[in-house]
């Protein structure tokens, strides 16, 4: 029968499609021997399964698909069968430079370090860079006398916090704002603090007298508020008005914020004070900085006169170096290793020590919930302090031998017993301020922090190389007050403490190659021991230019910014 056809016939039916041909002899007989040689049946059990399953996989290939949930389902299945009992434990290896080994390279390195008699004579060959431009002088003296002031606009009472040198920000930055607003300054009060605990008054730190005529031709300075303004606040400075400046306040915000106020009241208290004046400001404003930091701010008698003393003793112990000498500011006291959270040596002892010294001196600050301290990535970073020993290890790669006398500024050394030796082993004419003076010399300062380092701060103005270990307004001030006094040039060295923590770190590190790395790293200082203030920067960092003008080769010299 024929298939019925809907299109338009032509008188001819269309037949219906051939019949599919035979299959060969070929595929009939495989068709009855299955897919084994010989023509044998899968005998075993294992045989069987394995036949059935080809099959499957080969007449129902979307099978695939499912593969991977397939896969997925057994590994499944193995895994909760399996006990995490036996997973393997993955070693943690510490990041290079985040472990303190310092002990351990001494160690090492001490038999070639003592036998290396390749050094020359460091301390008088540390400096060779020169400003291209010729040194720098100071000249911030250069103005005219004032004859008179206009009548003041009030009187400007601040409260300087922090250490010695925090303080000093303060009262550097008061001379200016008083200026800038002609007003009278009444001499800063130092703000007690339960870090440094010293009640020292401004006249024990400093020579008040000489402060106050250094600057009459430029500010109003008294050391009293008068007995009528007091009247009026009931002689209670807490009732004056207090303004919260924000830190680096603009000088214009004090133009148009407190100079109103100022006008009214004739009278202001500004609480606290440190670093609340932009580093950047008009050149008068400038130059008063300059002349209260550098010029007027002395310290007092009793302070000089015990510093010139230590400063004479130790070129007399220095000469085989014609009287020259080494200064260190070393940072290991307890509260500066407990704050900077890192870890050292000390085992056990060292962490209940730290935890203490921590909550005595910032209640709860370091155990804030949330708080996550990484004492290997501080370290990597380069913010921990610089032990004694690692300080001497540098030095000595920077060629500076037994033969080099080293005074140490610095307060109480933590576990100094200890941390000590080796430091006094590498340089035995090591000297400090305890060592110099006696204890009667010695007696008038001891209980009070910012005397002490003033004495620090006198000395390691006067030495040949000063070595800064640790960020600080202590080596700021100096370098900025040694760059005023050396031509420009700071003449400090600025290790690069992320770069000595790997070099630390690293126990396949020999003698010679530590010495190159050091003696590059001097170089650098030396290089950039003449720098230009920039914006932002200190001018108590940087005087150049603002408080020192430029003395060509020739002698002739250039007038700097100040005016």
């Amino acid at each position: 029968m024929h298939t019925y056809n809907r299109l338009p016939s032509s008188g001819h039916t269309t037949p219906s499609p051939p019949h599919s041909p035979l299959r060969s002899p070929r595929y009939r007989s495989r068709g009855k021997s299955g897919r084994f040689p010989g023509g044998q049946q899968p005998r075993t059990l294992a045989q069987r399964l394995a036949w059935v399953l080809l099959s499957v996989l080969l007449r129902r290939q979307g099978i695939f698909l499912f593969a991977p949930l397939i896969y997925i389902s057994g590994m499944l299945l193995y895994m909760g069968t399996v006990s995490f009992d036996v997973v393997p434990v993955i070693h943690h290896r510490p990041a290079p430079g985040s472990v303190y080994r310092s002990p351990q390279l001494y160690e090492k390195l001490r038999p070639e370090m003592e036998s290396d008699n390749s050094s020359a004579d460091a301390i008088t060959t540390v400096w060779k860079h020169s400003y291209k431009g010729g040194e720098w002088r100071p000249c911030v003296n250069n103005s005219s006398v004032v004859i008179g002031f206009p009548e003041s606009n009030g009187y400007i009472y601040i409260e300087a916090n922090g250490g010695l040198n925090q303080q000093r920000t303060s009262i550097c930055n008061a001379v200016a704002v008083a200026g800038y607003l002609n007003a009278t300054l009444v001499i800063p009060n130092f703000h007690y603090h339960s870090i440094w605990r010293d009640p020292s008054k401004f006249n024990d730190i400093y020579d008040e007298d000489y402060f106050i005529n250094t600057l009459k031709n430029d500010v109003r300075i008294v050391n009293k508020i008068p007995e009528y303004i007091m009247e009026r606040f009931d002689h209670n400075m807490s009732n004056v008005f207090n303004f919260r400046v924000r830190a680096m306040a603009p000088v214009q915000y004090y133009r148009d914020a407190i100079l109103p106020r100022l006008l009214e009241e004739q009278i202001i208290r500004i609480s606290p004070f440190a670093n609340r004046l932009s580093s950047d400001a008009p050149p008068a404003v400038q130059r008063l900085r300059c002349l209260a930091n550098y010029e007027a701010l002395r310290f007092s008698s009793p302070i000089l006169a015990l510093s010139d003393t230590l400063v004479a003793r130790m070129k007399d112990r220095s000469t085989n170096n014609s009287g020259r000498f080494i200064s260190v500011h070393l940072r290991f006291e307890e509260d500066m290793v407990a704050f900077s959270c890192c870890v050292f040596d000390g085992g056990e002892r060292e962490k209940i020590d730290m935890n203490a010294a921590r909550e005595r001196g910032w209640r709860g600050k370091f155990t804030k919930p949330g708080r996550v301290i990484r004492p290997g990535a501080i370290r990597i970073n380069g913010k921990c302090p610089l032990t004694p020993l690692e300080v001497g290890l540098m030095l000595r790669g920077m060629g500076f031998d037994k033969s080099t006398s080293v005074y140490l500024a610095s307060g109480k050394i933590y576990n100094s017993e200890k941390t000590m030796g080796p430091l006094f082993e590498m340089f035995p004419l090591l000297q400090t301020k305890e060592m110099l003076a006696s204890e009667e010399e010695l007696a008038p300062f001891k209980n009070y922090s910012s005397r002490m380092a003033a004495i620090d701060y006198t000395v390691c103005l006067h030495s040949e190389v000063f070595v800064t270990t640790q960020g600080g307004n202590f080596p700021h001030f100096l370098m900025g007050h040694r760059r005023y006094l050396y031509g420009g040039h700071s003449k400090t060295i600025r290790p690069d403490k992320r770069k000595l923590a790997l070099y630390f770190d690293n126990p396949n590190i020999g003698w010679k190659t530590f010495k190159r790395h050091m003696l590059n790293m001097r170089a650098h200082s030396d290089s950039k021991g003449i720098e230009l203030k920039r914006p932002n920067d200190s001018i108590y960092t940087f005087p150049c230019p603002n408080c020192m003008c430029r003395t060509n080769v020739s002698g002739d010299p250039r007038s700097s910014s100040v005016t």
